[in-house]
């Protein structure tokens, strides 16, 4: 049962890092987007461009690991009725019970 805590809760963290990951590329993505809002993309400088697409793949990754993640983590949750994710039930040094479920899936 410890053992398959401590998958939940690295896998936990894991997700909310992957989520936080993804603000971070969006937030460039808009920053970028709002320098040259003006300009048709392919009147950017061209490294721009090209820090753009890097920037566009490395999210698409980082969103696709997520919802891997995301898919494993919800469906060894629905497994069974893992004590550890009822608030009452915590182990021993536990705050907070973990999820049930992650958000969704990200598509965009």
């Amino acid at each position: 049962m410890l053992e398959k805590y401590e998958w939940f809760k690295s896998a936990a963290a894991q997700a909310e890092k992957k989520q936080a990951d993804i603000s971070v590329y969006d937030g460039r993505l808009s920053s970028m987007n709002e320098t040259y809002k003006d300009l048709p993309r392919h009147k950017w400088p061209r490294e721009d461009r090209e820090q753009y697409n890097v920037w566009s793949s490395e999210v698409a990754g980082v969103k696709s690991s997520y919802n891997g993640l995301a898919a494993e983590y919800n469906a060894q949750m629905a497994k069974f009725n893992w004590r550890f994710a009822n608030a009452g039930e915590l182990p021993q040094g536990a705050a907070q019970p973990l999820p049930r479920e992650f958000k969704p899936y990200e598509t965009k």
